[in-house]
Order: C-alpha cells, then structure tokens, then sequence
C-alpha cells in the first residue's frame, strides 16, 4: 500500500481513465469543430439525461414521456425540456399523447446525421451526436441499463457518457397524487386476482388428499390462469404470478406448478401492471382449504402479526432498517427461527418490502440496509415464513408513507381458512 492508502494496482487504471478521457476530448473536437474550452469557476450544470429504449423494457423511459412504445426511440432531458425522436409511426401519436416538449422526426435527424457525417448510412449513434452538436450537448447521463453497444459508440465519436449509479430519476421514489391513484389501481386489479383465486380454492372438492374442481385435479397452473384472466378483465397484465402450496412456497419466488394438496398452505402473490398506466399493483394472500394443523395455525398467526405491527409503524422519517429489525425480533420472540446451510434457508429469510411503481421492485427498501422513508414513498410490507414440512405463509400489502402514519393502498381480508 502507498502511504496515501491507495494500491499501486490503481495507478495503471488512473492512467487509463485519463487516456479516455484525452481520447473523448480529442474526438470532440474532431466532430464539434470546438476550441480549447474556457476555464471556469462555475460548477458544471448536470449532464443532460439520455435514454434509448422502449417503454415496455425501460420504466424511465415510460417516467419520462408518459407515452408507450415498444420498441427503442431516442429521448433526452436538458434543464426541463424533454424531447423525443420518434419515426413516422409514432411521430403523430406521440405529438397527441405524451409528455415530451418537443417531437422530432426520427427521418428528418437521420438525413441531418448523414450530411454531417458524409455517409450514404448512419446508426443511432449517429443521430445522437448529430442531435448532442444541434442542442449544445457534449455528453449525457445514462439509466445504468443503456445499451452498452451505444454508450462505446458515444464515446467513440467524442461524446462523454455517464452511467447511473442508482435511479437516474431519484424523483420516482416518491409519489404525485395521480401516481398514488394509479397504485390503488394497480392493487384494485391484485385483489381482483386473489378473489379469483380464493372462489376457485372454495369451489373446489377434497377427494384423497388433493383439491379437485370440474372433476379434474386443480393444479397450480389452472389457478394463476384463472388469476390472470381476472387480472386481464380488471385492466391489467398480470405476469409471474405465484400460486405455490406446500413445500414449493418455501421457495418465496417459486410460481408453482402441478396438483395441489388439501390441508396445505398455499401462497398467491399478485403483481399485474395496469394496462393503460404502467404501474403496478403487488398483494399477497396464503390460504389453506380444509383443516390447518395447530403449527399451521400458530405459522400463519406469526405471519399476521408482524404484519401488522410493521405497517403501524410506517411513517415518515422512519428507517426502514428498523421496520424490518423489528419483524426478525416478531419471529425470534415466538420461536420462528432462521437458519441458512448448504441447502438454502428457512424462517424469515428476505426483506420485509420495496418499493412499487412502474417497477414492481424499486426504492426505496425495508430491509437490513439503512433507508429513511420519505413523505409519500410507496413500500409494500410482506413478511414470511418458509418451513419445507410445514409450508410457506407471507401475507402482503400496499401503503403510502405519511406523516402521520400509512395510508392503505391495497385492501382484501385476511381470512385464510377456506371450508
């Protein structure tokens, strides 16, 4: 180590950045025409925002332009403007129904990339450095998932590019009042995906041991096909849906596949995405048809409890880190152990929440890692626990981080014992 705590290791990479940026610098000024900038003692104002995507891959990009399309198109955010460069089959649309300042035309910026760079054909990249020298641009910031193809081709023709280390719209942790509206939504279409579930476990008939509807055995597949149509009828698309009994919900993500067993817990987690908004809804409901043994009992007792308790204590300013702190104390206190081996982990072994928007997992996080909630965060609260033997229980909900407390954004009961 040198005396300053640096590795000798970092000086070759030190050299590296500084090659990079003498080549960026070099280019720039082969392609912008630019002098020797001025020296200032003026802070640099942020680079403008770039994105290339669709708004079906890309939720800042949806963020952005409140505007879907599916497949990828040039945006950019300079101070608070926002542009879009769209092609003749969104160019219209895009003019009557998103949120961008400006709409260019796709073909026009090609021919103004070809003529500037003396070519018969030109890429993206391209159009973007054509676009960069027209609005004063010499670099942007980029989501941390921008096309890696595209941030090299940047650089290469003098443009700098700066990758996110985290949201590249922080202001996404926090909601609008239209945004909580459209959350309500999302979870109005999850409960309408449980309740399908729920009738569907309730029809059914227990014959030597399984669950049985239409004379057929009902299986984890038949169920979420019957949540997704509910889902579908409601507004939304609901994908990756988990319907899982027995030792299969042990495994928090597992979708769930084959028959499903009487007297076992069956855990349905619900996260569809509102058709015409893009946001989403997340609930989770366990439930069990037939008779619950006394450990199943005191399981989904636990579960409720701790969920509870986690979403009283919701409110702004809070720590995440605590809210989650205080579900692991729930569960040590009633002798719900975790443990992880070899083999996995049992007991209470994820994060009690996350955030929910456009994306079903973004900030903020309640979970071991430090996170204070700010005013109209929106988390989920989902406590669970997973014994393969016993089965899984996880219980879920919605809430707006408040003032003066949560407010509830997901509603469905908690009764879980079906007859």
């Amino acid at each position: 180590m040198n005396g300053d705590g640096r590795s000798d290791a970092v000086l070759p990479a030190i050299g590296v950045e500084l090659s990079t940026k003498l080549y960026i610098a070099g280019r720039r000024a082969l392609f912008f025409g630019m002098t020797k900038p001025k020296r200032s003692s003026r802070p640099k104002p942020p680079l403008p925002i770039l994105i290339y995507a669709g708004t079906r891959s890309s939720s800042d990009q949806l963020y952005l332009g409140k505007f879907g399309v599916p497949d990828p198109f040039i945006s950019f955010k300079k101070g608070a403007k926002r542009y879009a460069v769209l092609n003749q089959l969104e160019f219209g649309r895009g003019k009557k129904e998103s949120a961008f300042d400006t709409i260019l035309s796709l073909e026009d910026w090609i021919a103004k990339a070809k003529k500037a760079f003396g070519r018969k054909s030109v890429g993206i990249a391209e159009v973007v450095a054509t676009l960069a020298k027209a609005y004063r641009i010499d670099g942007f910031r980029v989501p941390g998932d921008f096309p890696a193809w595209l941030g090299f081709e940047l650089c290469d023709l003098g443009i700098e590019v700066k990758a996110s280390n985290g949201s590249i719209f922080p202001a996404r942790e926090t909601k609008s009042d239209e945004e909580l509206k459209f959350l309500r939504e999302g979870n109005r279409c999850s409960a309408a995906g449980i309740r399908a579930a729920e009738e569907m476990l309730k029809a059914s008939t227990i014959k030597r041991g399984y669950l049985y509807i239409d004379g057929k055995r009902l299986t984890s597949e038949r169920l979420k096909e019957s949540i997704e149509i509910a889902c579908l009828r409601a507004g939304s698309v609901s994908a990756d849906t988990i319907a899982a009994g027995g030792d299969q919900a042990c495994d928090p993500h597992c979708g769930g596949s084959g028959p499903l067993k009487a007297n076992e817990l069956i855990i349905v987690d619900v996260f569809p995405r509102v058709s015409k908004t893009g946001y989403h809804g997340d609930m989770t409901r366990t439930f069990l048809k037939g008779t619950p043994s006394t450990a199943q009992r005191k399981l989904a007792a636990a579960v409720r409890g701790s969920h509870k308790q986690a979403i009283e204590q919701v409110k702004t300013g809070v720590n995440g880190k605590k809210i989650h702190a205080s579900v692991v104390s729930y569960f040590e206190e009633r002798d719900f152990e975790t443990r992880r081996d070899e083999n996995g982990a049992v007991g209470f072994f994820h994060g009690t929440g996350h955030g929910l928007g456009l994306d079903v997992h973004e900030a903020p996080r309640v979970s071991s890692v430090n996170c204070r909630m700010k005013r109209n965060a929106v988390i989920t609260i989902e406590p669970g626990l997973y014994y393969p033997g016993l089965g899984g229980c996880r219980v879920e909900d919605v809430v707006a981080v408040q003032d003066d407390g949560p407010k509830m954004l997901s509603s469905y009961h908690y009764n879980w014992i079906l007859r």
